[in-house]
């Protein structure tokens, strides 16, 4: 017996309902594809922000590939400016580094020094030395291992045959701090095989919503450019609010920062279910909206821009 329309109403609010219930991980990305405009303002709590060279130190946990790997180092060399590597680059082709810079404004409006990231370091644990399944708290310990320096943070990546507590069900990777130490890192994982409905859209078709034909990878790989996602969205809420006193809006212990506040989003007139507007590459046929260092595409989220209280993107 088919459903009534009022069934079908209330079926259908019952999930935006659930779509856009808060995370409640501190400092998470929300899981949800589905764009929430800003109830508030992105404001500052008058908290330590992270300013000046930036070094992050990469711990990568289990097994990926050299290609793999170039992809995230990429991305980091990227975020600077004045990058060499970044020469011969059209000065019409979206860049990382405008992309980040959003999150200077963030930094300049509290007053505080301009930032640099820095690719300090990496270290590998290709043999699973805290084993496959990971509390959340082990987090910090790994985090410990990536020798990152003072001020700087600490990038965990887990690979796909890791799993970690509350991974694809409630975030799909979170930051965290020490406020005694003045340490931060960041975790995210390689949802490939466990949720990539969740964790990798707009490059896989979401579990909930609408059923759109997923965008082609720019790097030709879901699990790493999905992770490239949530690095950068976590990475412009770690340096805007590393210890919960920074910029946000919402609860502090369930926060909506730079990033998050524009989930969903990563071109002009996204929708539920539709990124946006995007740059497709004419070989590959892949869809991106900035470009970083050695040539390499990204598609990077949608910041809050606290000049024009409104998410901004980049295409």
């Amino acid at each position: 017996m088919g459903l009534t329309q009022s069934a079908k109403t209330a079926l259908f609010l019952l999930v935006l309902v659930y779509l856009s219930f808060p995370n409640l991980c501190y400092g998470a990305r929300k899981l949800t594809a589905l764009y929430q405009p800003p109830a508030m303002l992105v404001s500052y709590h008058k908290g330590a922000l992270l300013e000046g060279d930036i070094p992050v130190s990469i711990l990568w946990y289990g097994k990926f590939t050299p290609a793999q790997k170039s992809i995230v180092a990429d991305f980091l060399l990227s975020l600077t400016q004045n990058d060499h590597h970044q020469v011969g680059l059209s000065s019409k082709t979206p860049r990382v580094s405008q992309w980040w810079e959003t999150i200077q404004t963030y930094v300049e409006k509290a007053g505080k020094k301009g930032t640099q990231v820095i690719l300090s370091g990496q270290v590998t644990d290709e043999g699973y030395s805290m084993g496959k399944s990971l509390k959340r708290s082990q987090i910090s310990e790994l985090a410990a291992k990536a020798n990152s320096k003072a001020g700087g943070i600490a990038l965990v990546l887990t690979a796909d045959d890791v799993a970690v507590e509350g991974f694809c069900m409630s975030n799909c990777g979170f930051h965290g701090s020490d406020s005694g130490k003045k340490s931060t890192f960041i975790w995210v994982g390689n949802s490939v095989t466990q949720c990539p409905g969740q964790c990798a859209w707009p490059f896989h078709q979401p579990i909930y919503g609408p059923q759109t034909t997923p965008l082609g990878a720019p790097n030709g790989d879901v699990g790493l450019d999905g992770m490239i996602v949530n690095i950068a969205s976590l990475l412009a809420g770690t340096v805007t609010n590393p210890f919960g006193k920074g910029f946000y809006e919402g609860q502090a212990d369930a926060p909506l920062e730079a990033a998050s506040a524009c989930t969903g989003i990563y071109g002009k007139g996204a929708y539920p279910g539709y990124a946006g507007e995007l740059l497709v590459d004419s070989t590959s046929g892949a869809s991106y909206n900035a470009q970083g260092a050695n040539s390499r595409k990204y598609l990077l989220p949608a910041l809050y821009d606290p000049k024009t209280s409104s998410c901004s993107t980049l295409v």
